[in-house]
């Protein structure tokens, strides 16, 4: 069984840091790419940032140099380091992993950027 789970959100003052922290289980985790998605209230899931099972990554536009994905396949763990806060980062954070042909969408964790 297939399981992901994002810890690590909380209320932050713009201009703030935050790591986010999902831990996989059930699939073997070096091999798949791994991917952060975020829902803001009243507006879609998007994705925000991936990782390859070789490291590459990417970005959504307005996230670009300020979050940084990473993965530790030692402890099946992927990372979303997030500088430079702004209160439109106000969102439900969550990874996904898609294993065998199958969107995995885990338990998010809400990030409040506020002063």
């Amino acid at each position: 069984q297939v399981r992901l789970v994002a810890t690590g959100g909380r209320l932050v003052q713009p201009g703030e840091s935050l790591r986010l922290s999902c831990t996989a289980s059930g699939i073997n985790f070096k091999i798949f790419t791994m991917k952060w998605w975020r829902q803001a209230p009243g507006k879609e899931r998007e994705l925000v940032a991936q990782i390859t099972s070789g490291g590459l990554t990417n970005y959504t536009d307005s996230v670009q140099g300020r979050f940084t994905i990473s993965r530790d396949n030692v402890w099946n763990r992927s990372y979303l380091q997030m500088n430079s806060l702004k209160p439109d980062d106000t969102a439900v954070y969550g990874c996904t992993v898609n294993y065998k042909l199958r969107d995995y969408w885990g338990q998010g964790t809400q990030v409040t950027v506020s002063s």
